[in-house]
């Protein structure tokens, strides 16, 4: 009897066994997974292979770990499970090991897990006000990482488009929208506090960054509990979906999707096909449903229920119990720490346990970012409040009674209509805007079709030209002149002229323009106030050849783009300077009469913000180089935004990083602190994708800082944020002129061409496609084309002139054909004479026969006198005239 017993039990225990049998994988079969996922791992890397790859390999655009100096307030979100974590981080001294959290928990029910995005959201922002309320931090604004950890496509640190909700969300609308705008949006809708969303996070990447403040060595991070991913720094080089080869980034490797391309299907179980059938997401998340904690107990549970079913435990009694679903809980460390080392036997491993979580980690990349770049970062909505702050100082400038109190001018161009292909003729155009002054010679042709040939000169306006009289200036204008007419063997042709002056000027006709302001630093006296081609006309009378035309180069911008495109109705320079110009409705223009038509507006837009408009996100950086300038107080859009500010804006961060030890070892050379060495042409080398870091190494070498390679991965952080800062800026105020011109049209979609000049729009790498991009989220009920404008705004002066010079020609013609209409004083007083004979004439008896004026007796022998008597004789009588035909 015992031998029976015995040999069941061994039966059952052979049967236990072989059901088990499987999930013992043998060390060979372990290195098969490991080199199957290090392909999935390769393929997610690459741009070809990516969009099939089970493990996507997320770019997260964390560049690297904390370095212990990071300090300041954050507030944290952390969204992962069915638990949902608000906290307070306090980095105090910026000493390592010295944060402290204020933290609650809240729980997301089931209805709203798999509710609707907005539930979801909602009730989120109603645990953030719940916290707040608690810490007294309602009217704070603190700025916010946000732990995210569900599969998120990224394009910016504070960007990310859910690809699919995993661990049991089903929330409705969220998946391939932007989870930081729902949050912002959800945050609007309750409007009871205002938070800025610096970061989203991973939760893998937010645990990395909590254990690398600890251990700098931490390049991994690993989540082993509801769900399982792993992060780590690979190095840029390997990322093809990001631009980029130098230094590294933090990769989201979302591993839980590894096998669904059923490539792990050997070693997969009957009992994993079970609880992957009866889950939310059948056939994904495949190695999570093997391995994470949401799954392990209702794996157990399933081989539990077969087992007993089959007789070979609880006596073949199931129990309710045994029936609920996640009855088992799991405690998933040593396995794992041993295993990998058998795994990876030439690698030395330590496991740091992230005591505090991923909230930490997201508080300490805001604390990364935030520490001197946060005030440069905007969001969307900052973004959409800035175009409606210029949108009002648009109509500020354009109205007659606040015009003189607006900070953009909105001046009026004169210039009532852009090319329409009839422009033709020989012209020399000039244009001043810079250091360099520049002459071309225009031809404009109709053979078969309308083609333009120039030839150009650039000439030098030295810095003591710059800054000294007008007269100085105009009298160089006019040698250069005189040197091109004589090189192109022109001095004795009398050619019109139109003058690309880009600098802010009020007309009061096409070639009429008084000087406002000198900006861009020109000095030159005696020029502000005056009629600019009044000064230029004295200095070059002598050369033969007469200003037809002055416009500014966001005008010639336009114009020299408008020949090209007739949609195109918009100019603007980013270059040294930054302004924008359009073609605005003329009843909508108080400065000038008439309603009919339109008329392109120079906005001056670089003065926005003069009146303190743009306090709110002016840095101390903006601040101390608009104390440096040549007008300070004035122009503070433009330098924030130019060419001609952006080297010195990062040389400022630069000093400022050094100075606290945080670039270069702390090291400070003279030539970092002298004003102008670091240019706006060394900003566009540094952000180049593939030699970048190999130029900022170049550069900060010159400079005599001796940088590491983490030093110019900063600085190459550095530019991109600022040129970044700058590309948005402009986009708010360009998107604020595109609905304008929308609205004007009354149209539910604009179509419309925008023409461009500029050396940092030109040269800069990034530059465009981030305004681009930009403006399409800003504006996404408009298709705009961009238009660069190749051969500058002295063309499109060229074309006004042309324009201006086919008016004067019309009207010397209409002239010329009502002359003869037009008398002389003389010639009317001998029609006088004349008249006079021929009135005697026509009154003698012994002439009125042969007189043209007949003088004819009407026998009406006086006026009424208003008395109402009877009429009476008078011894006068009215004479009726009858004009005769003599030719005379």
């Amino acid at each position: 009897m015992v031998t029976a017993v015995a040999q069941r039990l061994a039966s059952q225990r052979k049967e236990i066994d072989d059901t088990l049998a499987t999930f013992a994988l043998s060390p060979t079969q372990l290195q098969e997974v490991k080199a199957k996922m290090r392909v999935e791992l390769e393929r997610g890397l690459k741009k070809d292979t990516h969009p099939t790859a089970s493990v996507k390999m997320l770019p997260t655009y964390v560049y690297r770990t904390p370095d212990g100096t990071e300090r300041g307030k954050y507030l944290a979100l952390d969204l992962g499970g069915t638990n949902f974590r608000v906290l307070v981080v306090k980095i105090r001294t910026g000493m390592r090991n010295s944060v402290r959290m204020y933290n609650k928990i809240y729980a997301i029910p089931l209805e709203i897990m798999q509710g609707t995005g907005e539930e979801l959201f909602d009730h989120i922002v109603q645990c953030i006000s719940d916290f707040l309320d608690y810490m007294g931090m309602k009217n704070t604004r603190l700025p916010l990482g946000f732990t995210f950890s569900f599969p998120c496509n990224q394009t910016g640190i504070d960007k990310g488009d859910l690809v699919s909700w995993t661990k049991g969300f089903k929330a409705t609308d969220c998946e391939g929208y932007d989870v930081v705008d729902m949050l912002r949006e959800a945050i609007k809708r309750r409007n009871e506090f205002d938070l800025d969303i610096v970061a989203i996070v991973n939760d893998t990447v937010g645990t990395m960054m909590t254990c690398a403040y600890e251990d700098p060595k931490c390049q991994i991070g690993l989540i082993a509990g509801t769900g399982s991913n792993v992060c780590y720094m690979e190095e840029m080089k390997n990322i093809e979906l990001v631009e980029g080869d130098e230094g590294q980034m933090c990769v989201n490797t979302e591993w839980g999707g590894f096998g669904e391309n059923d490539n792990i299907e050997d070693i997969r179980t009957r009992y994993d096909r079970e609880v992957d059938g009866g889950s939310l997401n059948p056939g994904k998340q495949r190695f999570e449903k093997m391995t994470s904690g949401m799954y392990l107990g209702e794996i157990v549970r399933q081989i539990l229920i077969d087992l007993t079913k089959r007789g070979l435990l609880f006596r073949g009694r199931i129990t309710e119990r045994l029936k609920t679903k996640g009855i088992f809980e799991t405690n998933f460390s040593t396995i794992l720490k041993g295993t990998v080392r058998e795994l990876a036997p030439n690698c030395k491993v330590d496991f740091i346990l992230s005591e505090d979580g991923s909230g930490k980690g997201a508080a300490l990349i805001t604390a990364v970012i935030d520490k001197y770049l946060y005030a440069m970062r905007f969001s969307d909505e900052t973004l959409r409040d800035i175009m409606a702050r210029f949108r009002r100082e648009m109509e500020n400038g354009l109205g007659g009674d606040t015009n003189p109190t607006a900070t953009v001018k909105m001046l009026p161009t004169f210039v009532r209509s852009i090319p329409d292909g009839s422009e033709k003729g020989d012209f020399i155009a000039l244009d001043l805007g810079g250091s360099n002054f520049r002459i071309l010679r225009v031809k404009v042709s109709h053979e078969k079709k309308q083609t333009v040939q120039m030839e150009s000169q650039i000439y030098e306006t030295p810095e003591d030209i710059i800054h000294g009289s007008g007269s100085r200036l105009f009298d160089h204008v006019a040698e250069c002149l005189g040197d091109f007419m004589e090189k192109q063997k022109i001095k004795d042709k009398k050619l019109p002229v139109g003058f690309t002056f880009s600098f802010p000027c009020a007309h009061s006709k096409l070639d009429e323009a008084v000087l406002l302001t000198w900006t861009k630093r020109f000095k030159a006296s005696g020029v502000e106030g005056m009629d600019v081609v009044k000064l230029l006309n004295k200095a070059i009378k002598k050369r033969g050849v007469n200003i037809m035309a002055v416009v500014n180069d966001t005008v010639g911008t336009m114009m020299t783009c408008g020949f090209d495109d007739q949609r195109c109705e918009v100019g603007i320079i980013i270059g040294t300077g930054t302004n924008a110009c359009y073609m605005e409705e003329l009843r909508h223009i108080d400065m000038v009469e008439g309603d009919e038509g339109r008329m392109c507006i120079n906005t001056e837009w670089g003065a926005f913000g003069d009146d303190g408009t743009l306090e709110d996100i002016r840095t101390e950086f903006d601040r101390e180089i608009d104390r440096g300038s040549l007008n300070p107080g004035k122009q503070l859009f433009e330098k924030m935004v130019s060419g001609m500010y952006m080297g010195e804006l990062v040389r400022l961060i630069l000093v400022k990083m050094a100075k606290e030890g945080l670039l270069f070892e702390g090291r400070i050379t003279p030539e970092l602190l002298t004003k102008g060495k670091f240019e706006t042409k060394h900003v566009s080398a540094i952000e180049k994708s593939k030699e970048g870091l190999t130029k900022a190494k170049e550069i900060l070498t010159r400079l005599g800082v001796e940088p590491s390679e983490d030093d110019c991965i900063a600085v190459q952080h550095v530019c991109a944020i600022v040129s970044f800062r700058s590309a948005n800026l402009i986009a708010a105020t360009l998107g604020a002129i595109l609905t304008r011109l929308k609205d004007n049209k009354n149209s539910p979609r604009l179509r419309t061409t925008v023409g461009i000049d500029g050396s940092l729009y030109k040269m800069h790498p990034q530059y465009s496609r981030r305004l681009h991009k930009t403006v399409r989220r800003l504006v996404p009920e408009s298709d705009v084309r961009f238009l660069l404008s190749e051969s500058g705004s002295g063309k499109g002066a060229a074309m006004v002139t042309a324009w201006a010079s086919r008016l004067a020609d019309q009207t010397r013609q209409i002239a010329e054909t009502l002359a003869e209409f037009r008398l002389t004083k003389e010639q009317l007083l001998e029609v006088k004479k004349r008249m006079r004979t021929e009135i005697q004439n026509g009154l003698s008896k012994n002439t009125q026969s042969t007189a043209t004026v007949k003088m004819l007796p009407t026998y009406v022998r006086s006026t009424p006198d208003g008395t109402g008597k009877r009429f009476t004789a008078r011894p006068t009588q009215c004479i009726f005239l009858k004009i005769g035909k003599d030719g005379q």
